[in-house]
């Protein structure tokens, strides 16, 4: 798709200082040594990212979703409601793309799935759409959508799965006029388009969430954005901190994202899905999870990257050596 371009003065103009973030954390789903998923580190992590002040999104990317089974996916809708009871907002991926039948009715049968447990069914792109036209994909969205309460949609860049699509303009303003989707998550790590869904969403629906996934870009929360990120799982309370102190005005925020950032730049390079491993390793260098595993399907990062992690933890005030003791 053709690149929008922005006149630089239009953009500062666009900042908006002091507003309040909305952030939600796509939750990794740890594992033990033995290969076992963690599922009290699991609930433990989910707790300690909603005391912060973040939401929490299960069975997203980060959370390996598309390398789930059924029975695994329920589990763990099942281990969220059990760590906050149905009470606590939290936000559950809808993933169709293994699974044969009407797209309409998949996405039907999942999203009441997600709702039973308390969830708000955030609906991942499937690979059946394509090629479609946009005003047929935004029908098949309107049908699945019909009569729930809250929604989220999806754009999700090919580099972080072949079933993602980014979706042209026409698409977008007709998924903003669906009154059951009430935001949707961006994850094209591409600043001018964000930028673009954020103008289109001021101007056609302002009450629309735009939730960034562009973790190579956090700070395009100045401009308007809010965030769903599995960038934010590493450092929950980091990026809770950070979102209080651009309410404030207060210009810490500047140095505390700048650390942030870092830590994206570190854990998304090139091969950007090999980023859950990295997410794994931090948090497991941090005693936040008891070991540094992945999911066996998930690519690999080298023996190596403890050692520049730690720089991005120590960056952002972590004692590494304590966390070590005490994992």
């Amino acid at each position: 798709m053709p690149q929008p371009s922005f006149n630089i003065d239009a953009m500062i103009q666009q900042i908006q200082p002091r507003r309040k973030i909305q952030g939600i954390a796509a939750a990794l789903l740890p594992f033990e040594a033995d290969g076992r998923i963690a599922v009290q580190a699991f609930q433990q992590h989910l707790f300690a990212t909603h005391r912060a002040g973040l939401i929490n999104a299960v069975n997203m990317d980060t959370g390996y979703v598309n390398y789930l089974s059924d029975a695994e996916q329920l589990d763990v809708l099942r281990w969220t409601t059990e760590a906050f009871g149905k009470n606590t907002p939290f936000v559950a991926g809808v993933y169709i793309e293994h699974r044969e039948g009407d797209v309409v009715a998949l996405y039907r049968r999942q999203m009441e799935i997600v709702t039973k447990f308390g969830g708000i069914p955030i609906l991942f792109q499937t690979s059946r759409l394509h090629g479609k036209s946009s005003a047929e994909k935004v029908a098949i969205y309107r049908d699945a959508c019909q009569g729930f309460e809250h929604v989220l949609g999806f754009e999700l860049g090919r580099v972080f799965a072949s079933n993602g699509e980014i979706f042209d303009e026409e698409t977008v303003r007709g998924l903003m006029d669906i009154p059951e989707i009430k935001g949707m998550k961006h994850s094209s790590l591409d600043r001018q388009i964000e930028l673009s869904r954020l103008s289109l969403r001021d101007k056609h629906r302002p009450d629309f969430r735009i939730y960034t996934g562009n973790d190579l870009g956090i700070n395009i929360i100045e401009y308007g954005s809010d965030y769903l990120l599995g960038l934010a799982t590493l450092a929950p309370e980091k990026f809770a901190q950070r979102d209080r102190l651009w309410e404030l005005g207060n210009s810490a925020y500047y140095s505390l994202s700048d650390a942030l950032q870092h830590l994206g730049n570190v854990a998304f390079r090139h091969p950007v899905p090999a980023y859950k491993h990295s997410a794994a390793v931090f948090l497991h260098l941090v005693g936040r999870i008891p070991s540094s595993l992945p999911h066996p399907s998930n690519p690999m990062r080298p023996a190596w990257e403890a050692e520049m992690l730690k720089d991005s933890a120590r960056r952002l005030g972590y004692d590494i050596e304590e966390a070590a003791c005490a994992s």
